[in-house]
């Protein structure tokens, strides 16, 4: 396989950081403030780890698990009632079921598989098309995209992201413990950034921004700047 990383004449701008900083919903609100495609590249290691639990695949089974990213029956749509983004797996619809603590820590442990990474490393490079494309993930700028002119990380502490998760698991009507929460991130971080593959981790041409007492209002302003200055996009 070619590391082309897709289409080179395409600006990417690769967004990074920890769980729960925010980069989902800024970098797809930026997205559509730029008019670019949107790359969830969490989304496709939480489907990985997903379609190995339906399968009754143990998560330390690397060649299977290998094999089953590289071939994953996944759509990404938009949901015809209301416009936001549905995500079907072999057909069934596992937009919310991705997105539970659990499914996070065991996207953690295959994203730490050499193979996993190489399986989805082509499906990530397709999404880049022209007029340009906002990718989040944890090695969007170091490995997936490192040709990206503009590379963000996005970094909060551990219990502002805690307290974030929180609230909008409350807002769904969830019952959730804030102490498991910030337990739960804590562990990501440490499999995220000690990881042999592809480390969570800042790079030096990487802008930081620490959005521990930023509004997302303020991050986009932060981001939009940043792009008129570095790419020369305006919104």
């Amino acid at each position: 396989m070619t590391e082309d990383f897709g289409n080179s004449t395409v600006p990417v701008i690769a967004i990074d950081g920890p769980s729960g900083a925010g980069k989902g919903t800024i970098g797809r609100r930026l997205a559509e403030e730029l008019g670019f495609a949107f790359l969830d590249s969490g989304a496709l290691y939480r489907l990985s780890a997903l379609a190995a639990t339906h399968h009754g695949i143990s998560l330390e089974d690397e060649e299977s698990i290998g094999t089953l990213a590289a071939h994953l029956d996944v759509q990404f749509r938009s949901n015809p009632e209301n416009g936001d983004g549905l995500i079907l797996l072999e057909g069934e619809d596992v937009t919310h079921a991705i997105r539970t603590e659990a499914c996070g820590l065991a996207a953690s442990k295959v994203a730490a598989l050499p193979s996993v990474r190489q399986a989805l490393l082509e499906r990530q490079w397709a999404f880049r098309e022209a007029p340009g494309l906002v990718a989040d993930g944890r090695d969007m700028g170091s490995v997936v995209f490192p040709d990206a002119p503009l590379k963000v990380y996005l970094t909060a502490t551990a219990e502002a992201r805690a307290q974030r998760r929180y609230n909008q698991l409350l807002e769904k009507g969830g019952t959730v413990k804030i102490d498991e929460i910030l337990s739960d991130i804590t562990q990501r971080d440490e499999q995220d950034q000690q990881r042999t593959v592809a480390p969570l981790r800042a790079l030096p041409d990487a802008v930081l921004i620490d959005t521990t007492d930023m509004n997302i209002d303020q991050v986009i302003d932060k981001l939009t700047s940043l792009c008129q200055e570095r790419l020369g996009i305006a919104t």
